[in-house]
């Protein structure tokens, strides 16, 4: 469960974070696509800012990020640029529908990259980090990580560097604290305050962000939960365990062999199963939904939508690369009946509120 990329829930083809490194704020306006151009619909399928752009990204903090002749830039939600397209994209990124990957706002700064060195603009434009880093995230609880020769550290939001590089493999904060390793081989996993204290020391072989209080931790090849004095509070007994979200977190257990298939269910914090462990593959609960498949092959191979109580809530019958609810949506991808890929948005009643053309 390493850092920047998310780590899908047993396959990489899988669209939903295992855990959750971004909060990703409510969706108020959709990103479509229609005759190859993007746009944007509100959530009762109305288009309100007309497909024009190469690519977008979601809106976060009133701006959205566009593609435009392979720069970007930013709109608000009237769809007028507010920041012209000048910065470079990185990472080929087709999990949901879009090529490009740009950074969003994030506590008032966006990351940009220009000539292959990654520094952050405000919301009029200005580039108020230099553009010097390696790579960097995003600001989260108010600093940022970036990559310096080779090493990992945290700057705040003057671009002063308040914990110098030093981590070999690192993490955003999360409520306070932040995982980091101390080596590339054989690491051991720990975390950090926001002055570079180690206030767990790294003795773990593999650790995610706190989520709800609690993280997930690897130790001797099993992953179970501890709190933030990195007391266990759900013994290392899963082969997966993913963030907790609403107060519940998806579980994996690989199988020993090749015609039994791995699955996956839920736990409380107090470590007990309270859904079974009977799906192919799961993701978080999001507006108290989650995506589930029932198995890998055949019939039962769609994905569909369960409740906390593990009824399955929307049938399956969508292909990979589903979502998770945000405000009140979902984007699902399903095959036609010509044997073409279809996107669309649909409700949590399982009813579309717009789908593709193309």
């Amino acid at each position: 469960m390493k850092r920047f990329l998310f780590i899908l829930i047993c396959f990489s083809l899988f669209s939903v974070s295992c855990k959750l490194e971004e909060m990703k704020e409510t969706r108020e306006l959709f990103p479509i696509r229609q005759n190859d151009r993007w746009g944007y619909i509100d959530k009762t399928g109305y288009v309100v800012i007309e497909p024009q752009f190469d690519d977008v990204a979601d809106f976060s903090e009133g701006l959205a990020g566009i593609l435009v002749d392979r720069k970007c830039g930013y709109i608000d939600k009237t769809g007028k640029i507010v920041i012209e397209p000048q910065f470079d994209v990185w990472t080929f990124n087709d999990i949901r529908m879009c090529n490009w990957e740009f950074s969003s706002f994030s506590e008032g700064l966006a990351m940009i990259k220009l000539d292959d060195k990654y520094g952050y603009i405000n919301k009029s434009g200005k580039i108020v980090i230099e553009t010097k880093f390696s790579l960097a995230s995003n600001f989260s609880e108010g600093l940022a990580l970036i990559l310096d020769e080779d090493k990992w550290g945290y700057i705040d939001k003057t671009g002063k560097m308040v914990i110098e590089p030093q981590f070999h493999i690192d993490s955003s904060f999360s409520e306070g604290l932040a995982c980091v390793a101390t080596g590339w081989t054989n690491e051991k996993w720990g975390y950090i305050d926001k002055t570079g204290k180690v206030v767990i020391e790294p003795q773990f072989d593999d650790a995610s962000n706190f989520h709800e209080e609690l993280a997930s931790v690897k130790i001797d090849g099993k992953y179970g939960y501890i709190d933030k004095t990195g007391k266990i509070v759900i013994e290392p007994q899963f082969d997966i365990a993913c963030s907790f979200s609403e107060g519940l977190a998806c579980v994996i257990d690989f199988s020993d062999s090749i015609n039994v298939p791995s699955k996956c269910g839920y736990v409380d914090k107090t470590g007990e199963v309270v859904i079974e462990l009977q799906f192919a593959q799961a993701s978080n609960f999001s507006e108290g939904l989650a995506l589930v498949q029932k198995s890998i092959g055949g019939i039962d191979a769609k994905y569909g939508y369960i409740d906390k109580t593990g009824k399955m809530v929307i049938e399956p019958q969508f292909e990979y690369c589903s979502e998770d609810f945000r405000g009140g949506l979902a984007l699902v991808k399903e095959w036609d009946h010509v044997g073409e890929w279809k996107y669309g948005y649909i409700n949590k009643g399982g009813e579309f509120v717009w789908k593709s053309s193309e």
